[in-house]
């Protein structure tokens, strides 16, 4: 009972794809993994046909000739047409493959030329963008010079014109205060208080150029 349950179980499984063939080849080989696989060797080039012996006719000229010359003559000719479509095989094979193989070397040049002609655009392309990186950053320093150059200008205007103002307040002040005509020390006290603005202004102007690059 137990094997006729087995014969039922195992019922031939039809392939209908590829993909089932090759599940079926394999679960075929996993059931032996032991069994030894067999690989077939490549087939063997053919050797080219030696040529036919010429075969003499030894017989008189006065017999006929014998019924079993014809077939000789048959095979001979039998075996050198299939030598010299061999050989025009063999011909037409060989013109292929160097016509195959030279394919090879043209499309392998084309692809040399189009890549050497990309590297040269791509490096072209490189030292552009370097080039204009490098007078950005020149233009970006000398602009930031430039600004430095006429702030520190400004503020030495700004510091000349405020000291000049300082120096007319305290004479106009001076001058309201007393007399410049009935006080002589009035005018002593000016003049040592201009001296003095004068070199303190002499002294800032000393201090900004050293200070300005």
């Amino acid at each position: 009972m137990p094997e006729n349950k087995e014969k039922e179980e195992e019922k031939p499984v039809v392939a209908k794809t590829a993909i089932d063939l090759q599940r079926l080849k394999l679960q075929k080989l996993m059931k032996n993994p032991e069994k030894p696989i067999i690989l077939p060797e490549r087939p063997k080039a053919k050797s080219t046909p030696t040529v036919p012996e010429f075969v003499r006719n030894v017989m008189g000229s006065s017999a006929g000739a014998g019924s079993g010359e014809f077939h000789v003559y048959r095979h001979l000719r039998r075996k050198e047409y299939a030598r010299q479509k061999f050989i025009q095989e063999k011909g037409h094979k060989e013109l292929l493959d160097a016509e195959y193989h030279k394919k090879i070397e043209e499309n392998k040049r084309i692809a040399k030329e189009i890549t050497a002609k990309k590297r040269a655009k791509r490096l072209k392309k490189k030292q552009k963008w370097k080039q204009k990186k490098k007078i950005k950053t020149t233009n970006i320093e000398q602009h930031s010079k430039n600004e430095n150059n006429i702030y520190s200008s400004e503020e030495e205007n700004l510091n000349k014109q405020e000291l000049n103002n300082k120096n007319d307040k305290i004479v106009k002040n001076i001058l309201n205060s007393k007399d410049f005509s009935q006080s002589e020390e009035s005018n002593s006290i000016a003049n040592t208080n201009k001296n003095k603005i004068n070199s303190n202004i002499e002294y800032i102007d000393i201090n900004v150029n050293n200070s300005v690059p």
